[in-house]
Formats: C-alpha cells, sequence, structure tokens
C-alpha cells in the first residue's frame, strides 16, 4: 500500500503525514498497541497525543521503546497553565515517551480568555516554561490548541506558536479562515475532529453499512479537509488498524474536492443533527 503525502507543518520545517493520528481513545481499545504499529508501518509519522488523554502517552512509549522513535513525530499537550507545572509535564512526558526530546509541545485547550490570561503571564505562565524546555533541547516546537476562533487567532499571530490545533470539518467549515490566516504567518495547521468528532463518526459509519450514507462518508469527510492547501495534517482518532488501513487508502487515491462538492458535504454534514 503506498504511504500517505507529506507536508510541510509550517515553519518548524517538520515534514509530516497529511494523515496522523489522534490517540486520544487508542488505548481504550484491546487492539490500541496494534493500531500504533499499523499507522507506523503504513507511513502514518505524526502522532498526537496529551498528559491528560489516560494511557496514551504511554501506549506511544511502549511502541518507541519496542520499535524506536526513527521517523516519528509525536506531539503532545499539556493543560497546565503556569511554567513551574508545564516544565514538570514536559519531565513526565519525557520519561513515560521513552524519548530525550519531543518535536511538539502544546498548550491544551486554551479556549476561555482567562486561560489565554493564564498561560501568557509573562515569567510565570506556561508559554513561558515551555520556551524554557525548549531552550534546555527538551522540546522542539511549541504549539496551541484551542476550540476558541478568537484565541487561534490572536496565537497565529502572536508570533510565539509554531503550530495551531484547528477543529475542521464539513460540519465546522468556520475554521477555514482561521487555516488560511495560519498559512499567511507560517503556523503549521494540525486539523482535529477531520470526521466529525461528538459520536458523529459512529452514526455515520453505521449509516455507510445501511447504505444510507449518500455521500457523507469518513472517506469524503477526510478528503473535505486535505483538500485546503493550509493543513498540515489532519489526526482522526483510531482504535483499530482497520480504521488505519482505511484512512491511509484514502489519502493515497483521493482527488482534491472542487468548492461544489466542499459545499454539498457541509449541507449534508449539516443534516445528520
Amino acid at each position: 500500500m503506498p504511504t500517505p503525502p507529506q507536508r510541510r507543518l509550517g515553519r518548524t520545517d517538520l515534514m509530516v503525514s497529511e494523515l496522523g493520528l489522534g490517540a486520544m481513545d487508542t488505548p481504550t481499545s484491546p487492539e490500541g498497541a496494534a493500531t500504533v504499529a499499523r499507522a507506523v508501518e503504513l507511513g502514518v509519522t505524526f502522532i498526537d497525543t496529551a498528559r491528560e488523554y489516560a494511557g496514551s502517552e504511554f501506549l506511544l512509549g511502549q511502541h518507541i521503546r519496542a520499535h524506536g522513535a526513527a521517523g516519528l513525530h509525536i506531539g503532545t499537550k499539556s493543560f497546565s497553565r503556569t511554567a513551574n507545572g508545564v516544565q514538570r509535564d514536559v519531565d513526565r512526558s519525557l520519561s513515560v515517551l521513552g524519548v530525550d526530546r519531543i518535536d511538539l509541545y502544546q498548550l491544551h485547550d486554551v479556549t476561555t480568555p482567562e486561560s489565554w490570561e493564564q498561560v501568557m503571564r509573562e515569567d510565570e505562565g506556561a508559554l513561558a516554561g515551555l520556551k524554557v524546555a525548549q531552550y534546555r533541547g527538551l522540546i522542539g516546537h511549541i504549539g496551541m490548541s484551542s476550540h476558541s476562533l478568537n484565541i487561534l487567532e490572536k496565537a497565529i499571530t502572536r508570533g510565539e506558536f509554531d503550530t495551531v490545533m484547528i477543529e475542521y470539518s464539513a460540519f465546522f467549515p468556520q475554521g477555514a479562515p482561521l487555516i488560511e490566516l495560519a498559512a499567511d504567518h507560517d503556523v503549521g495547521v494540525i486539523v482535529m475532529r477531520p470526521l466529525g468528532g461528538s459520536g458523529r463518526t459512529s452514526v455515520i459509519r453505521g449509516l455507510v453499512d445501511q447504505g444510507r450514507a449518500g455521500i457523507l462518508t469518513p472517506a469524503n469527510l477526510l478528503r473535505y479537509v486535505l483538500s485546503h492547501p493550509g493543513v498540515s495534517v489532519a489526526i482522526p482518532g483510531a482504535r483499530y488498524p482497520s480504521r488505519i488501513e482505511e484512512n491511509v487508502a484514502t489519502v493515497t487515491s483521493y482527488e482534491p474536492m472542487d468548492a461544489a462538492e466542499q459545499r454539498a458535504l457541509e449541507q449534508a454534514a449539516a443534516g445528520l443533527y
């Protein structure tokens, strides 16, 4: 099977597979280890995790200890809002993952004005702590995830974040202008919930099995996201190797969607629930 195409992760200059793995729920599957192994085997080179995703860093650490981390880019995250707290989380992540450097460390879910103010406090906020970790050579690049369009705009234009994690899909096309803004500032874009999230994927797969999905399929949803040239990597979650195989088959053979196809898919998504 061909491997996923590579895209540049903004000014990090890291080249990553345009299909990543969102590993939040992977440890909840009895086939979690096999899922990670299959993803790496098929050329997925970017895996997203977080300190707060129960068992996720540990699962990835098991894989890395058994197979090494060559060619694999890990992005992890911390909910800590303080400099000291995030530095402790970096140390924990290094230990659990079994690596001496993490390519990308992100501030997790900075979505409220209060959380933005907390992480941005001079010398005491979490951003300052990540800069210390970066200076020490423990992390390569700094990013942020958020569900607030306003805060993402601040992060993109601030000049201190190398990547942003944005929700974007046919269910949530509102992320598109921010992706374009990020491209203007050479900020890498990691797309979360590319297949819709919030239980939608399971509903859609049920409709596919019943032959009632129409154009609203996981493959088309992934095509929609990757048709945006400003997207660096999309990170659908996966709990089973078969899902990895389906996603890889899509990204190694798809044709980008034109505007008419995109609008049709958005309308279908809006009608799901």
